[in-house]
């Protein structure tokens, strides 16, 4: 099993996007997108180097907020909320 941060795209330069999350910057590949072709805005989960598939925008950040807790877990902090 693996986990992935669902990663939002801030740029698309030819077959590569430039995607961003929790302060982590990556470069990912398109080409094994098809049909459904992420733009600028969107979140993707990536993959050994490509994106997998688009995440709604709701589930990317609900995953980003459930990582954030277990990082400050790992980091001795008591749980927010």
């Amino acid at each position: 099993m693996c986990l992935s941060v669902p990663m939002q795209i801030e740029a698309i330069e030819g077959p590569r996007a430039r995607c961003t999350a929790m302060g982590q910057e990556r470069w990912a590949d398109l080409m094994l997108m098809e049909g459904q072709m992420p733009q600028v805005g969107d979140y993707v989960t990536i993959e050994l180097g490509f994106i997998r598939r688009v995440v709604p925008e709701a589930e990317a950040l609900e995953s980003h907020a459930l990582f954030a807790e277990i990082a400050r877990a790992l980091d001795g902090e008591a749980p927010k909320g």
